[in-house]
């Protein structure tokens, strides 16, 4: 059914798509029945795909990853299409428009996505509130589902301040999230990979950390890292979750390279993350590299460049214990999902 409509889709400016299409699945699933039919078709429900990592348990190892759910609408849809869990954001203390549009670009020759939004959001506050909401009506299935929250700096915020942004979105979104993700791996906010620095990195690690407890409640914290790190900066990686204490890591976010690309120049020029299928390699050498560095010390999702269950599969063995999709879930549409899933209990 998706390959019908793609390529209808795939005419229109992909931002703009985005709103349609989530506009629409929203419409559809309030309507009588939608989200049943929407279950029936996309879901695959089976407790062999059960998997409890840092303390959570997902119905499945596949999630959303985040920039899709920037503002916590989607939630209960994307359950519907058979997602184990679901991150939302990046969400900043104050609301920002993001970058001058156009700002994402498809490269349909290539598989992948270049976007430079700059953590376009409503704000943590409204997310916030959105989320407190989705809890109090959510019922079946939608009640287990885990969701996490993806946090960074609002873009007028200079580096020196910049912890003070991590510890509003930390502190408001505490009880309404499972998990949190600290974003310092966008290229689309200026200075903000900077963060990635050891210095830099262990004072915020370590600030959240300090107030990671209430009522006797602490969250996963989890670190977002950029595919571009060297191996000395991934072994900086593993010393830094080691002496910080957190729970494990995100890999990858997007990348500024564009090596091999076969897309027109004009496409490929575009400043901004590239996503997509010229990630699946250097995403999963990342995901081995730390978990074979770190003895398999710490958690892993894998995410970049999922566009088939071979390569989600791929992920899991080289170290992953679970995998994201964002560009692969655009171009090969929900039924993806379901089909790693099959892959998986016939593994």
């Amino acid at each position: 059914m998706y390959s019908l409509i793609k390529p209808i889709l795939f005419k229109f400016d992909p931002e703009k798509v985005h709103y349609f299409v989530t506009a629409n699945l929203k419409r559809f699933n309030r309507f009588p029945g939608g989200a049943a039919l929407s279950r029936a078709v996309w879901d695959l429900k089976d407790m062999r795909l059960e998997k409890e990592v840092f303390g959570l348990k997902f119905k499945n190892p596949v999630g959303l990853a985040a920039g899709f759910d920037k503002n916590g609408e989607m939630m209960g849809e994307m359950a519907t299409m058979g997602f184990g869990f679901v991150e939302i954001g990046t969400v900043t203390p104050l609301p920002q428009d993001g970058n001058p549009k156009p700002r994402m670009f498809r490269l349909p020759a290539d598989g992948a996505l270049i976007n430079r939004m700059g953590f376009n959001n409503l704000g943590v506050d409204v997310v916030a509130e959105r989320l407190a909401a989705f809890r109090r009506k959510a019922q079946g299935a939608q009640k287990s589902l885990i969701i996490g929250g993806n946090i960074g700096k609002n873009k007028v915020t200079p580096n020196e301040d910049a912890v003070s942004d991590y510890i509003k979105c930390f502190d408001r979104l505490f009880d309404v999230v499972d998990y949190f993700v600290v974003n310092v791996s966008s290229p689309n906010t200026p200075g903000l990979r900077a963060l990635q620095e050891k210095e830099p990195l262990m004072l915020l690690l370590n600030t959240l950390q300090q107030r990671n407890s209430k009522n006797g409640i602490s969250r996963p914290v989890l670190l977002k890292i950029a595919p571009d790190l060297t191996d000395e900066q991934l072994d900086d990686i593993v010393e830094i979750v080691k002496e910080t204490h957190i729970t494990g890591i995100i890999a990858t976010n997007t990348t500024i390279g564009r090596d091999g690309l076969a897309s027109p120049d004009e496409l490929k020029t575009e400043t901004g993350g590239l996503s997509g299928k010229p990630l699946t390699k250097r995403s999963t050498e990342v995901i081995a590299y730390l978990s074979k560095k770190s003895g398999g010390a710490f958690p892993i999702i894998g995410v970049g460049g999922i566009h088939s269950a071979d390569e989600a599969v791929e992920k899991l063995n080289a170290g992953a214990s679970l995998v994201q999709l964002y560009t692969g879930f655009i171009y090969e549409g929900p039924g993806l999902i379901k089909r790693i899933n099959k892959k998986l209990l016939k593994s």
